[in-house]
């Protein structure tokens, strides 16, 4: 016997399942969110999604001790609208069990903590009609879904509209603007789609990337209660800047014994370690040189890669992220990343939005900011301590000071503050640079000076692609430079 909903039935589910597939940061289940309320007859300012899933619930069990609770027992489109129905009751009546599992899981690292909740909600699914790979499947699914909205939200707070679009972008970048497409299609293909994340330093390329990574999907092993491997191993992030070019091919490709000098054994690559459901985060790729912007290329093309000083390919099958401080059309107009490699790593690209735009848009930002901040340094909301932290911004440096490094700056604002009772923004002045007397008096050849400057910039930041950026320089002849002055010194 086939079963039917009621249309009163038919139209909530169908407002239930809009729920389902709506991006959360988006204004589109905003207005969602404004129709169920409609629904009850009440406000925006009511609390309707806990008497959504009140109701879901109480409808769900009603249908169920009338005989109709086997979704499989539905032609297409009622089905269709009961399996989102299911799904909202299940991730919903485990939120906070998920949230459990995703604080304990990080702190435990990459060892697969057991799902203690997993047995119970995977078999309300089959004996709700799902087959037992279908629940398996939803459930890992709801799982992604809670880390997602988990990590997006909390990693990357903001009240402005620069940061509301920035969320909205960082989920569709995870399950694409239509979730049915990503479940059906594309949940196991997004290792194709590589993601450039834009940004001035201390934006927060970071802790966009991380909400990322963190974020593939994951089967569920139904043998073992756990999931085949921790979201907490699955994101790997590389710092490019800070490895000579030698250095660099050999921490991600890896390098046989042998291969050059101090290579003593064989050694595996980040790309070698990257699981087919994590993603590895490539950050300073405008540093990189042409050279090896070609064997990354390879990587996103082809899914290979070679290490050095060996002839077997190898594959890989994580999702490649990266980001940089340098305007896309600087990038490729001077040539510093070819246009190849360019276009086909921004399947994706999402800009980081600056703290000044932030401010300049929404004021409150820098409260919420500083409240935030604290919280995290303290364990634990402080708002006597936020309400110091801002009214000591707003008198110096002021509600008009740029933020010249962003976020970032902003935090060790906080915590300055918080020790000192103040923020200086003018750097104390400092001694000349030791090479600065024998440049004067004529003591220095051309290579000597520029040798020194090199080393002089490189002990402030221990970073050699900074040093190529500030002097004009490429990245091997900075470090020829500095490795000159060390062989002098």
């Amino acid at each position: 016997m086939i079963h039917r909903l009621t249309e009163d039935e038919r139209q909530f589910f169908s407002l239930v399942r809009d729920a389902v597939r709506a991006n959360p940061f988006s204004e589109a289940r905003q207005a969602i969110n404004r129709r169920i309320a409609g629904f009850y007859g009440g406000g925006e300012g009511d609390d309707s999604l806990a008497r959504t899933i009140d109701d879901v619930e109480r409808r769900m069990a009603g249908l169920r001790e009338r005989g109709r609770g086997d979704l499989s027992a539905y032609g297409r489109d009622d089905g269709d609208l009961l399996k989102y129905a299911h799904l909202f009751a299940l991730f919903h009546r485990h939120i906070g069990a998920f949230d459990s599992h995703i604080i304990a899981q990080a702190a435990e690292g990459a060892r697969v903590l057991p799902v203690p909740f997993a047995e119970e909600a995977i078999g309300t699914l089959v004996s709700s009609g799902f087959s037992e790979a279908e629940a398996l499947r939803f459930f890992a699914l709801s799982f992604q879904i809670r880390r997602a909205f988990y990590f997006i939200d909390r990693g990357l707070p903001g009240l402005s509209p620069s940061m509301v679009s920035l969320r909205e972008d960082l989920w569709n970048n995870v399950f694409t603007s239509d979730i049915d497409l990503y479940e059906s299609w594309l949940v196991n293909r997004m290792e194709d789609f590589s993601t450039l994340l834009l940004g001035e330093t201390g934006t927060g390329k970071g802790s966009a990337a991380q909400a990322i990574g963190r974020s593939g999907f994951i089967p569920f092993d139904a043998g073992t209660m756990r999931f085949t491997e921790s979201f907490a191993a699955s994101f790997v992030s590389v710092n490019l800047s800070q490895f000579s070019e030698t250095l660099v091919e050999s921490e991600l490709f890896g390098h046989t014994k042998g291969s050059f000098t101090g290579a003593v054994k064989d050694h595996e690559g980040i790309f070698s370690t990257c699981s087919p459901h994590g993603a590895i985060f490539l950050d300073e790729i405008g540093e990189v040189s042409p050279g090896l912007q070609i064997k990354l290329l390879k990587v996103l093309e082809e899914r290979t890669y070679t290490p050095v000083g060996s002839r077997m390919e190898k594959r890989f099958s994580g999702r490649i992220i990266a980001a940089t401080n340098r305007p896309p059309d600087e990038l490729t107009a001077t040539g510093r990343m070819r246009d190849d490699f360019f276009y086909r790593l921004c399947s994706d690209l999402i800009v980081m939005p600056p703290l000044r735009t932030r401010l300049q848009e929404t004021p409150d930002e820098l409260g919420a900011l500083v409240d935030y901040t604290v919280a995290r340094i303290i364990g634990k909301p402080a708002p006597d301590l936020s309400a110091m932290v801002t009214a000591t911004i707003e008198k110096d440096p002021g509600r008009g000071y740029p933020w010249p490094g962003n976020v970032r700056e902003l935090a060790q604002c906080v915590r300055r503050i918080l020790l000192k009772r103040r923020y200086t923004t003018q750097a104390p002045e400092s001694e000349p640079p030791d090479f600065a007397q024998a440049m004067a008096q004529g003591r220095l050849t051309a290579t000597e000076l520029l040798q020194a400057y090199c080393h002089h910039l490189w002990s402030g930041c221990h970073n050699i692609g900074e040093v190529a950026r500030k002097t004009g320089l490429d990245r091997r002849t900075a470090k020829k430079h500095i490795d000159g002055f060390l062989a002098r010194a």
